[in-house]
């Protein structure tokens, strides 16, 4: 599928339908910020979702987006609480890191610099994405599916 603003409206309609699948991938790609994820997932009457304040402490999304992910999990059926732990601690745990090879920089998605060309490589900064682009590789990976992930 050539749209991803596509593919994650599909998965909505999947979702509202009932579909514990795909309320908790959409619930997941909310929580990590993927590409039209919180644009297309969140839903005016999750406002009447109100997770508990030890669910809302600790995540690095606003408390909005937090609310849209638990009611997801919820619809999906999913006790929220098990399944925010998991994500938390996967984007803890630097789940998104500069692809450079030199660098040790560890962040949140929305923090790291996505190649303009791929869409898949993330960069810490300018600096890191031109010196792994001229000799780092990504100048021969770019734009196929043999870019490698740290």
């Amino acid at each position: 599928m050539r749209s991803k603003r596509r593919a994650v409206q599909y998965m909505r309609e999947s979702a509202n339908s009932g579909n514990s699948e795909s309320c908790a991938s959409l619930a997941g790609q909310i929580y990590r910020d993927q590409p039209y994820a919180r644009e297309v997932g969140h839903v005016v009457e999750a406002a009447g979702v109100a997770p508990s304040a030890g669910i809302m402490e600790g995540h690095d999304v606003p408390p909005d987006v937090l609310v849209d992910v638990v009611y997801w999990l919820q619809k999906g059926g999913v006790t929220p609480t098990p399944m925010l732990f998991v994500l938390q601690r996967s984007a803890l745990e630097g789940a998104n890191c500069c692809v450079n090879e030199g660098c040790e920089v560890v962040g949140h998605m929305k923090d790291l610099k996505v190649c303009p060309q791929c869409r898949v490589a993330r960069y810490c900064g300018a600096a890191c994405q031109k010196e792994d682009w001229t000799t780092g590789g990504h100048k021969t990976r770019c734009g196929t599916a043999n870019w490698k992930s740290r």
